[in-house]
């Protein structure tokens, strides 16, 4: 758990790392958090005035047994500097880190 939680940390580092203009201030047009306590999960998303967005759903799987993990879906888009707009799709679990993009180096196995 605390690998998956440190594992998107540093997701979500990366994007706030990512050079800005700083005369250009992005606005934020829409958010929304939901924190369900009934099935220890969470969902949000939120999009702003310069192309990123971004919505992540989390649920419990198999509570209270030795199998317990948390499962995370999400999706980030935003554009580039080089002015490409790009879609990140992923999934992580008790299965790692699980990204998909057309801009990312295909694996075979």
């Amino acid at each position: 758990m605390a690998r998956l939680t440190l594992l998107l940390g540093l997701i979500l580092a990366s994007f706030c790392a990512c050079p800005s203009n700083a005369a250009e201030t992005a606005q934020i047009l829409r958010y929304e958090n939901d924190v369900n306590l009934e099935s220890d999960g969470y969902a949000f998303s939120f999009e702003t005035s310069d192309g990123i967005s971004r919505e992540e759903r989390a649920t419990l799987k198999n509570p209270g047994t030795p199998e317990e993990a948390i499962a995370v879906q999400g999706s980030v888009n935003w554009v580039g500097p080089d002015g490409i707009h790009y879609k990140l799709n992923y999934l992580a679990d008790e299965n790692g880190f699980q990204p998909q993009g057309a801009h990312l180096p295909q694996v075979e196995h």
